[in-house]
């Protein structure tokens, strides 16, 4: 993975808040704290005090400073791993985007939510964010720089031939070469790509990129740069490859850069033999191990301090409307409008409260199936994986080219497997690529030995429907799909959409075994279903007979 720009600044403005006495100096002295922890990697503290200015600033007035704190607050989760966290924070932003006229946070915004995308490995999103940052009224650097990450999308793909079209021309611009961070990631790119093509020029570019960062002192830059020259030397000499590889884990580790540790561990193992490739080996799966909770106490941390902070702010709200209804009871006398009052605020505390511990109370619950969910999936999906190879490291000897590659791919299958577990657990689009995120899951159960067809999908205006329900038809076919897999012994599934009149009928056919009452009722993902469409006021009816396929057809209101 290549690094590339994230921008941690952006034009702060002093404004006033009528609602409450405004402290502009304290708003800003937040900002500054959070600034400074940031610098010297403190995450959690600078995202304190960015949460802590965002709080206090009037949405209508202080909108520069609450873009500048939601872009360091999402830069922050997508540096600890947390992408799809970093993309729900990020999103926060796009209602101020409106209501200012300067292009530059614009920009910040939509390439975060494009490198949280980039790190998902959903290209295509991750394109449609970089190109509407491109298309921006922005000055020629930044434009430069969202080149560069467009490149770097390329690079990925393993077009390096089209990378190379992109980040050439940059590494002319005097924009590009008058900025040396700039200059040193295109070029450090361009090497790396000329490498991968068998350019002659690649050593030249990837060496003064390195002498760049080692001059300004440019730690993350310099995880790239090491890694890239590991893998040019690989080959040609393996020992001064060995070298750059341990000087990407070292620095990567520094940084708590996960992504860089298990890639330069990959190529350790690939690189030693004996017991230092079992050494390696070791550590990868020891981090690959721990990346879930790492990435989970992360994300649960942030969300205490916003937690804490919109508590806080709360208190501070029912603080301020206790002393305005005692102020109100002192001047008027009136026994009965005293009454109507009275009973006005009983009743309102009584119905807030009732709403508020029944959503707690869903909240928890949905929090626990989901961690239950989690957890049956990494320790069915995962956990026995990770002994085998752990056991396979042990007792086989890794100095053999046969079992180092059977190592090797058995790692690429865990990790494969906790990304995926990763992306099932994602924010769910329901926009305009509600449609494409539905076809790229359904598409992820097409097997050689099952085919799975859609009809009709795309005459449906998904576009008007409810977000809610959209997401419930998402989870039900999922639900159905997983079923197929693991029940059906099926070779092909068909889905229909139909639209009649208000309604959207959705048909589920498969040519499997079928079920029966009995088994139906054993399924819990089948419940599940049945659960999610009587949630929206919907029918479902599943075909009961056994051994001649499985049918499910439900109805949804929309």
């Amino acid at each position: 993975m290549s690094f590339f720009l994230i921008l941690h600044s952006c034009e702060k403005k002093t404004l006033n808040n009528p609602e409450k006495k405004h402290n502009t100096a304290e708003i800003d002295r937040l900002i500054n704290l959070g600034d400074k922890f940031f610098e010297k990697s403190e995450y959690d503290s600078s995202y304190y005090y960015f949460n802590k200015a965002k709080s206090a600033c009037n949405e209508k007035k202080d909108v520069s400073k609450i873009i500048y704190s939601i872009s360091n607050l999402a830069t922050i989760q997508q540096n600890q791993g947390d992408y799809s966290g970093s993309e729900t924070t990020a999103m926060e932003a796009i209602p101020f985007l409106e209501k200012t006229t300067n292009p530059k946070y614009k920009w910040n915004i939509y390439t975060i939510i494009g490198i949280n995308y980039l790190y998902a490995y959903d290209y295509e999103n991750a394109l449609y964010y970089y190109n509407k940052a491109l298309n921006l009224k922005t000055d020629e650097l930044r434009k430069s720089d969202t080149k560069n990450n467009i490149a770097v999308i390329y690079m990925e793909k393993e077009d390096y031939n089209l990378a190379i079209r992109i980040l050439q021309p940059l590494s002319l611009k005097k924009e590009v070469i008058n900025n040396s961070e700039a200059f040193s990631r295109v070029i450090d790119n361009l090497g790396y790509s000329y490498f991968k093509v068998g350019n002659s020029k690649a050593l030249a570019y990837l060496n003064q990129s390195l002498e760049i960062k080692v001059k300004k002192k440019d730690d993350w830059g310099l995880i790239g740069s090491y890694y890239h020259l590991s893998e040019f030397y690989q080959k040609s000499n393996p020992n001064l490859a060995t070298d750059y590889a341990l000087m990407t884990y070292k620095k990567a580790t520094k940084l708590k850069n996960i992504e860089g540790q298990l890639l330069s561990l990959k190529l350790l193992i690939e690189l030693n033999t004996g017991n230092k490739s079992k050494e390696y080996s070791l550590k990868y799966l020891d981090i690959n191990d721990s990346i879930t909770k790492v990435r989970q106490k992360a994300k649960n941390q942030f969300a205490k301090i916003k937690y804490d902070s919109k508590k806080e702010k709360e208190e501070n709200l029912k603080l301020k409307a206790q002393k305005v209804l005692e102020s109100e009871h002192q001047k008027k006398r009136n026994l009965i409008l005293y009454l109507v009052v009275g009973i006005i605020t009983v009743i309102s505390i009584s119905i807030t409260n009732l709403l508020l511990a029944r959503n707690k109370r869903e909240k928890i619950k949905a929090s626990y199936t989901t961690e239950i969910r989690i957890a049956k999936k990494l320790h069915d999906e995962l956990a026995n994986d990770v002994y085998h190879t752990m056991a396979f490291a042990e007792t086989q000897d890794l100095s053999t080219k046969h079992n180092k590659e059977i190592l090797i791919s058995n790692l690429d299958t865990i990790y494969s497997r906790t990304r995926n577990i990763s992306r099932e657990n994602n924010a769910m689009e329901t926009g305009p690529l509600f449609i494409s995120d539905l076809k790229e899951m359904m598409s992820g159960f097409n097997t050689q030995e099952v085919n799975v067809i859609t009809n009709g999908m795309d005459s449906i205006n998904w576009m008007a429907i409810d977000s809610n329900k959209k997401i419930i038809i998402y989870r039900v076919i999922q639900e159905l799909l997983v079923n197929m897999k693991k029940h059906s012994q099926c070779s092909l599934v068909v889905l229909t959409f139909k639209k009649i009149g208000d309604k959207l009928q959705i048909d589920y056919t498969d040519n499997g075994v079928g079920a029966t009452i009995e088994q139906l009722n054993s399924k819990n993902g089948l419940q599940n279903v049945e659960n999610r469409i009587q949630a929206i006021k919907g029918l479902i009816n599943f075909d009961t007979k056994s051994n001649k396929g499985f049918k499910v057809q439900f109805i949804i209101p929309i």
